[in-house]
């Protein structure tokens, strides 16, 4: 059966968040804008804050009623724009008018926080170099960083690197372009990261699902395709 979020009186973190573990099956929301049920993760749930302003739950983990968007950013606007959380949560909802920014803002924090810990994990490796070397080597590279700010040339000598390596199938490798150099510089804690690599490892898959989530709220699809997440969860297995 769909759980409709504006019916349900608490959906609290014992009905389970995007972090659920394993075996648990949340049940599908909801949207309030298009009305269409999907699975919660990929959604964004919001609640009513002690003020009862709304605030986005990224990690749908906060306690009380909740109302349920789709992860994208017209979406979110449309809500706005037609009150719609005063309707789902039945009473006054206001709500900040750049509201969709402050998601934004929240996503590309939560996927600075997944390189971050991917580093920390020994997943990542920045500088040109090293990048060519992740590429050819092994562990190879299963996603290609670069800052915002990175020369055409030095992502055109990058892309030639993949192509060498894995001919055709490159396409299959996720660029991740979203941040500025500061942002990964803060990721990463070493200074001007321009170009680095994710390779297979814990917390490789939790890095590609934030960035997967990031680029579908910004309406943008993988930079050069995406990888399956089903052979990256099972690269994740194998390396511990």
């Amino acid at each position: 059966m769909v759980a409709d979020e504006t019916t349900l009186p608490d959906d609290g973190p014992e009905a389970g968040g995007l972090d659920s573990g394993p075996g648990r099956r949340a049940p599908e929301r909801t949207c309030i804008v298009t009305r269409v049920a999907q699975a919660p993760e990929t959604m964004i749930r919001f609640v009513r804050g002690p003020d009862g302003a709304v605030v986005p739950d990224l990690r749908a983990k906060l306690p009380g009623r909740g109302a349920w968007v789709s992860a994208r950013r017209e979406a979110v606007a449309t809500a706005l724009r037609k009150n719609l959380f005063a309707r789902a949560f039945k009473g006054p909802a206001p709500a900040a008018p750049d509201l969709p920014d402050q998601i934004a803002a929240g996503l590309r924090a939560d996927l600075r926080q997944a390189i971050a810990l991917a580093n920390k994990a020994g997943c990542v490796v920045a500088g040109f170099s090293k990048v060519e070397a992740a590429i050819g080597g092994q562990p190879a590279a299963i996603a290609v960083i670069h800052a915002a700010e990175a020369s055409a040339d030095g992502r055109r000598k990058i892309a030639a690197a993949l192509h060498r390596r894995h001919g055709g199938a490159m396409s299959r490798i996720p660029i991740i372009d979203d941040l500025s150099e500061d942002e990964l510089d803060m990721a990463l804690g070493r200074d001007h990261v321009i170009h680095a690599a994710l390779v297979a490892g814990a917390g490789a898959a939790g890095c590609l699902s934030r960035w997967r989530r990031l680029r579908s709220f910004e309406g943008a699809a993988a930079a050069t395709g995406e990888s399956d997440p089903a052979r990256i969860g099972r690269i994740d297995e194998a390396s511990r």
